[in-house]
């Protein structure tokens, strides 16, 4: 079987890695309840880690490991397409020789972190008419979502949106699907 050549951004290498490792996280919160219990918060995939190894073998072996170093240092996000991996936008966040280089024989590491599609937070404002009358903004909290991060996107203090919420009884610990009041 004929693999496709493993490329990211405009590299392509000239034979695919020797191996090839993936990883995914999940990130999980517990949170203290009272009689010594706890609850958990699945707060969703974070990312996925690409990792392997190759050989560049042959006239002009360092040659080539420089030229994907180079790519390396570009920095970025890049569209990485593996031989067997989906393809996918990823960040190319290691390069690691493994001995000393020669002229026609490099042995390297590296690795790719790619943002699992389930890591997309959706913002979601809803405009409603207050008991007074006015007007009020609203966002609902989706998984993985923090009061923190909520108040940093929307450019308020962290106090200013927790005087906004009374119904809020411990600022951390909140609910997917509750609306939080916007200051």
């Amino acid at each position: 079987m004929i693999l496709t050549p493993m490329r990211y951004k405009n590299y392509i290498w000239p034979h695919n890695p020797e191996t090839y490792t993936i990883s995914f996280e999940r990130s999980v919160a517990a949170k203290k309840i009272p009689f010594g219990r706890y609850g958990m918060q699945d707060l969703g995939l974070t990312y996925r880690v690409m990792r392997g190894e190759g050989v560049f073998a042959g006239e002009g072996a360092y040659d080539e490991f420089k030229r994907l170093a180079s790519v390396f240092y570009q920095g970025g996000a890049g569209v990485l397409v593996h031989p067997v991996w989906q393809t996918s936008r990823a960040y190319f966040v290691e390069l690691e020789l493994m001995q000393e280089p020669l002229r026609n024989y490099v042995r390297y590491r590296f690795a790719f972190w790619e943002e699992s599609p389930q890591t997309v937070r959706l913002v979601r404002t809803t405009q409603s008419a207050s008991a007074s009358g006015g007007q009020g903004r609203y966002y609902t909290v989706v998984r993985g979502d923090t009061l923190w991060g909520i108040a940093r996107r929307y450019g308020v203090s962290l106090s200013r949106l927790i005087a906004a919420n009374p119904q809020i009884k411990n600022p951390n610990y909140i609910v997917v699907g509750e609306r939080v009041r916007l200051p």
